[in-house]
């Protein structure tokens, strides 16, 4: 009789618990951004900020191939909380040497050894998976299904494969207009207000494949490569490049006890929020090296976009030592810290231990060190991941500063271990890493700063083969792919043209939009190394131009958002040291603004400036340079031509 009563008692309990909901509220420091956390028969979650509804619905699901699906009826054990408030200070500064990390945490632990952690900031909401689990487990997927709380206007990077270089254009759309199954890379980002917006990112990505978010009858649900249990090369002329994979029907195996990859909710009350974020970066891993004074950010002379292009020699241009030369000259000469051998400098793309016979490698790195230029190396991904050790330490004996890793093309669990392998062990022997055909970053930086810049990003490359880099296109990155960290869009042409002049050109190629919008992308443009893309030649001849541009830092002690708006217009203010570095851009629309110095310290400065000069609607690289003395509170008229630009250096008298 006894057993049948607590039977019953435990029946009774349990039919509590699966039908009265708990709820658990969480707010952002300030109290503008409310999640609900609701647990019943699943685990979901809302998010509302200043009183609207951005996210009805989240829905987190870990699938494991043992049956198991940690979020479904969840049984909780326990409950915390806690509240933080530091500075850090990164070892490479993007934006800003010391960052904020203010944020509310909610802890929820539940029977089965698993765990929600969620954490609330003034500029976004996060949650991730964690699990206790002795042995390894395999997660067969891992799902995120949103609702959203309206038809918001979408800039949706959309992909077509799951195999990709990440460089998308970013379509236009309402969620309703998108076809069920497209699915898109990330950061997306959604337009939630006039002037509010959501952008969807993940941080922390480490042992895991990357998210992708794919278009579901309600809303949006997650999206991960498979495991991959091999590959082999594919036929044709990219053999050395292109893969055929073979894949296993869950999407990675990984240890029992682990955190998962941050889900990431950036909630902006205004476009110029966006470019300031941090928050990938914030809630990624620590600093892993214990030695980070070699690490030395800088601008970097490159020959592959400008296709060796160089005249006014007596020397054939072209993949030689002369040509080497040239360049390592060239960024001597301005000030430029690196020169970077790009696809072309080995005896072949799988054997990156040689050089060609066309070049003497060690006599252009003596050269370089004479001159206090360090060389980077082109990878093809592949063959050093075949002998990683052998090629990082045969590099590291010659006296290279960093290496180029390109076509990884993939985002699964191997390729995401790879990514630290080299960022790991290149920085044991000192190496710079700057990762191509690359996802976007999501986290990896901070534990490893060497890790410098990522492509991930639909660069000035494409203006050698298409019309797709629109002023308008470099106005909508830095308020979406940018949020996710650095990118190597690498600008700095100097033949420019406007919309009706321009044309690709694959050995000769131009920018769409004015000189001064290409001179304002160093400033706006976040890369601690930044590529110079031009040809020598062209910059020896606009001297004024380069002289500007390496003067302009690669990284910041601060950053300001002066004026914004997504695709159409962005002025940004940074500071380094006692100085500070002004950009604007537009799109096909001409602009003027009134910027207010107040930023500025008291004191004199010196500002020195190009803007758009008055035929640059006709003749695109027409500019003038101004000197003037201003003072904090002083209004600057910053005008723009349509597709154009406008730069400035302050310097304290």
């Amino acid at each position: 009789m006894k057993k049948s009563f607590f039977y019953l008692l435990f029946a009774a309990l349990w039919l509590a618990k699966i039908t009265e909901a708990q709820e658990f509220v969480l707010l952002s420091p300030d109290e503008h951004i409310r999640m609900a956390v609701r647990l019943d028969d699943r685990i979901e979650f809302s998010i509302i900020q200043d009183g609207k509804e951005i996210i009805r619905e989240v829905s987190p699901l870990l699938k494991l191939e043992a049956g198991l699906q940690l979020g479904i009826n969840p049984w909780l054990s326990k409950e915390s909380r806690q509240s933080r408030s530091d500075v850090l200070e990164p070892v490479v500064p993007l934006k800003s040497a010391e960052i904020l990390d203010q944020y509310n945490e909610l802890l929820l632990e539940f029977r089965g050894k698993y765990a929600l952690r969620f954490r609330a900031y003034n500029n976004g909401i996060a949650y991730r998976f964690e699990t206790g689990f002795r042995d390894e487990i395999v997660i067969g997927n891992e799902g995120m299904d949103i609702l959203f709380g309206d038809d918001f206007t979408v800039l949706y990077p959309e992909e077509t494969s799951l195999v990709s270089h990440y460089e998308r254009d970013y379509l236009v759309r309402k969620i309703s207009g998108i076809q069920d199954g497209s699915f898109c890379s990330l950061p997306v980002l959604f337009k939630t207000g006039e002037k509010s917006s959501l952008l969807i990112t993940e941080a922390d990505l480490y042992d895991y494949p990357g998210l992708f978010l794919e278009r579901t009858g309600t809303g949006f649900g997650s999206k991960f490569p498979r495991y991959v249990l091999g590959s082999v090369p594919a036929e044709g002329r990219s053999g050395d490049r292109q893969e055929i994979l073979t894949e296993a029907e869950y999407i990675a195996r990984t240890r029992g006890t682990r955190t998962f990859p941050w889900r990431v909710f950036v909630l902006a009350e205004k476009a110029a929020d966006l470019p300031q974020c941090n928050l990938v970066w914030q809630l990624s891993s620590p600093l892993k090296l214990q030695d980070t004074g070699w690490i030395r950010p800088g601008h970097v002379a490159w020959e592959w976009w400008n296709a060796w292009n160089i005249s006014g020699v007596d020397f054939e241009s072209g993949i030689n030592t002369d040509t080497y030369k040239y360049y390592i000259d060239f960024a001597h000469a301005f000030g430029l810290e690196y020169m970077l051998l790009d696809e072309g400098w080995s005896k072949s793309t799988t054997n990156i231990k040689e050089p060609t016979e066309k070049l003497d490698l060690e006599e252009l790195i003596r050269y370089g060190k004479e001159r206090g230029v360090g060389l980077i190396l082109w990878t093809l991904w592949k063959p050093l991941d075949r002998d990683m050790d052998a090629i990082l330490d045969l590099y590291r004996d010659w006296g290279i500063k960093g290496i180029k890793v390109d076509f990884m093309q993939r985002a699964d669990q191997y390729m995401v271990n790879y990514y630290e392998r080299v960022a790991r062990e290149a920085a044991e022997r000192q190496l710079l890493v700057d990762f191509h055909g690359a996802f976007k970053p999501a986290g990896l930086r901070r534990a490893y700063p060497n890790l410098v810049n990522y492509e991930g990003v639909k660069g000035m490359e494409h203006n050698k083969w298409s019309p797709d880099i629109t002023p308008e296109h470099d106005l909508t990155i830095p308020f979406i792919r940018m949020v996710a960290g650095p990118m190597d869009f690498t600008p700095g042409a100097m033949d420019n043209a406007q919309e009706q002049d321009f044309f690709p050109r694959y050995n000769r190629p131009m920018s769409q939009g004015t000189r001064c919008h290409q001179i304002a992308m160093y400033v706006i443009y976040e890369a601690p190394i930044q590529m110079l893309a031009d040809n020598p030649t062209s910059y020896y001849k606009e001297e004024e131009c380069t002289r500007f541009i390496s003067r302009i830092p690669t990284t910041y002690d601060e950053s300001l958002v002066l004026e914004a708006a997504v695709s159409d217009y962005l002025v940004m203010a940074r500071r380094k040291g006692d100085a500070w570095y002004m950009g604007g851009m537009t799109d096909w629309t001409p602009r003027a603004f009134e910027i207010n110095l107040d930023f500025l310290p008291e004191g004199t400065y010196r500002m020195e400036i190009l803007r758009d000069g008055v035929n640059a609607e006709k003749w695109a690289g027409d500019y003038k340079r101004t000197v003037q003395t201003v003072q904090s509170g002083d209004r600057m008229q910053v005008r723009m031509a349509k597709g154009g630009g406008w730069a400035a250096i302050l310097t304290p008298e």
